[in-house]
C-alpha cells in the first residue's frame, strides 16, 4: 500500500505536511510494504505547471492519500481514479502515518471538504 501527503520540501518521513494540497511543493510516497519513499514534485497546473494533481498521485502509484483538506472537485477526481482520501493530516509525515494508522483521520467526503476555495 503506498500513501501519498501533500509536504513542503524533501525532508521525508520528517518533512511537514503543507495546509494547501494543490499548491504543495511536494509530495511524500511511502510504500508501507518496502518502507521506501519517495519524493514527487508538484507540476500540477495548481503550482505553475500543467495537468492535475490527482493524476500526478496516481502517476506516484499512491492508493491513499492523507491532507489536511480539499476541496470537492479533488475528492470527486481522487473517487475516480479510485484513490482513497483522508483528511485532517497535520504535523510530519511520520505523525500523519501514526494518525492514519490509528483511525485518527477521517474519509474525505462533501461534508468535510474544504469550502472556502471550492477547488
Amino acid at each position: 500500500m503506498k500513501l501519498c501527503i501533500p509536504t513542503l520540501g524533501s525532508g521525508g518521513l520528517d518533512d511537514v505536511v503543507s495546509e494547501h494540497f494543490g499548491r504543495a511543493p511536494t509530495f511524500t510516497v511511502v510504500d508501507m510494504v518496502s518502507n521506501k519513499v519517495e519524493i514527487v514534485q508538484n507540476t500540477g497546473e495548481h503550482f505553475g505547471g500543467v495537468g492535475n494533481t490527482p493524476d500526478l498521485v496516481a502517476g506516484a502509484g499512491a492508493e491513499i492519500m492523507l491532507c489536511s483538506g480539499l476541496g470537492p472537485r479533488a475528492i470527486s477526481m481522487f473517487e475516480q481514479l479510485g484513490i482513497e482520501v483522508y483528511v485532517g493530516a497535520s504535523g510530519t509525515v511520520s505523525e500523519v502515518i501514526s494518525a492514519f494508522q490509528a483511525g485518527r483521520l477521517n474519509e474525505a467526503s462533501d461534508a468535510n471538504a474544504c469550502k472556502m476555495h471550492r477547488h
